[in-house]
């Protein structure tokens, strides 16, 4: 695929998370395999323009973390333009333009979900930008701000006539949250709008299944995936050999999901620092374990980790635990299964479920 003069290797991008797609987790990501282009958390233009600390930590990158592109928010042009030029010459490789965050701190200064009620202004930050860039400007929206206002197919018209490379699109209206379920009519509308650029789709691809799915319903050229790859890391070199061979690959063995369960620590602490990163990390721990079998044991001590060594101590323990009632197959060991169930059930019942539906943020919108 190619955005503009941005020629890219896989069609499978990681969607910014806010919170989570931070650099150790893009990294943990690109070495499994599978992923192109990353995008960092969005971060606020006139934040960056005055070098705010905070917003420089959501850009942190480094040479392993390539092709990489910068989300921003915003709604004053010529802020938008000052932070994309600068973000030109730090080396990113693009600019994505936040269109579809539903966060009443982002919509309530005219970005995000806002910046699709007014094509007009929208066109003319956009324009502004392209003309001030070399390095290709995309755009992310959501499908409207309401059923009632489905704006995105036009949006994308006007989007592509001020010169943006390519559009992001999640299948809900701002109004959804992530609530209810992506509507991939929607999405291929939006492909059948465009003459030129490519559309990338987003919006509950948690499997490789569901990623040729959304290829097959909507005609779009790409798929982003945000909380299926947190989830799963595995999901974008998974999805492309799934794509190839029509085969699904076998799912990772416990003791490579503990390997890069490790691996995405050590970068939290190499990159943020030890009481930091492992305070950071007690969010992300139970994303890996839900694949884990019976893990409250684990979780309820992990969620306070403070040091390295600590998790180390807190793995072992679980470990040792966990071996008496699962094999490494994350089938229940036969002692442990209830009587109820017939051997000829559970030899086909993995204790260990693939999960296809993710939890959100719960309570409306506004509140997030």
């Amino acid at each position: 695929m190619q955005f503009g003069s941005l020629n890219l290797k896989s069609n499978l991008f990681l969607s910014p998370l806010a919170g989570y797609t931070n650099l150790p987790f893009r990294l943990t990501a690109r070495e499994i395999g599978g992923l192109d282009l990353a995008t960092t958390d969005l971060v606020n233009a006139r934040s960056l323009i005055e070098r705010n600390r905070k917003a420089l930590e959501l850009i942190e990158t480094n040479e392993a973390d390539t092709p990489l592109a910068v989300q921003l928010f915003g709604a004053v042009p010529e802020e938008m333009r000052d932070a994309a030029v600068w973000l030109q010459e730090q080396g990113v490789d693009s600019v994505d333009i936040n269109m579809g965050c539903p966060v009443r701190k982002v919509v309530k200064v005219g970005g995000g979900s806002a910046m699709m009620t007014e094509l007009d202004k929208t066109a003319y930050l956009v324009r502004t930008m392209v003309n001030a860039l070399k390095i290709p400007v995309t755009a992310k929206m959501r499908l409207g701000w309401d059923d009632q206002n489905l704006t995105a197919p036009r949006l994308a018209q006007v989007l592509e006539d001020a010169g943006v490379s390519a559009v992001f699109v999640h299948g809900r209206t701002r109004e959804q949250g992530f609530s209810g379920v992506v509507n991939l009519p929607g999405i291929a509308k939006v492909v059948e709008a465009v003459r030129d650029i490519p559309v990338i789709g987003n919006g509950d691809v948690t499997t490789p299944e569901s990623a040729k799915h959304m290829f097959e319903r909507t005609g779009c050229q790409g798929v982003s995936i945000g909380r299926g790859a947190f989830y799963h890391p595995w999901i974008f070199k998974h999805t492309l050999d799934y794509l190839k061979t029509g085969v699904l690959p076998d799912e990772p063995a416990f003791e490579e999901r503990i390997q890069v369960m490790r691996r995405h620590l050590d970068l939290m602490v190499e990159v943020f620092g030890e009481s930091k990163g492992c305070m950071m990390f007690r969010k992300v721990a139970p994303w890996y374990t839900k694949r884990f079998g019976p893990v409250n044991q684990f979780n309820k001590r992990v969620v306070m980790l403070e040091t390295r060594d600590e998790f180390e101590s807190i793995l072992t323990d679980y470990l040792d635990w966990r071996e008496q009632f699962l094999g490494n197959d994350g089938q229940l060991k036969p002692q442990y299964r209830p009587q109820s169930m017939q051997p000829s059930f559970m030899d086909d019942q993995p204790a260990v479920a693939k999960r296809k539906h993710i939890p959100v943020p719960k309570g409306p919108v506004e509140v997030w």
